[in-house]
């Protein structure tokens, strides 16, 4: 698996656009998820879609709240996640 950072974000934006229902063009990684509508339910969505995707457990992960301020805050933690 690519672990790059822009690998990472564009999987990102991809599940992010299918849980808002928008099209990836619309999902800018330096928006809040708030700001584009993510809600409650959309957060437990993508925090499965990271699990699964990234194979990461989240409780081992380390991801804290200002992980998942912006798409490209959360490619970049993912990716050192997974370097280490």
């Amino acid at each position: 698996m690519d672990s790059s950072v822009s690998a990472i974000e564009t999987k990102l934006i991809d599940e992010v656009a299918i849980i808002l229902g928008m099209e990836p063009a619309a999902v800018k990684p330096d928006r809040s998820l708030p700001e584009m509508g993510m809600d409650s339910m959309g957060f437990v969505e993508l925090l499965v879609v990271i699990e699964k995707r990234f194979n990461l457990r989240l409780i081992e992960s380390g991801l804290a709240r200002e992980d998942f301020e912006t798409l490209g805050a959360l490619a970049r933690r993912i990716s050192k996640g997974l370097a280490g």
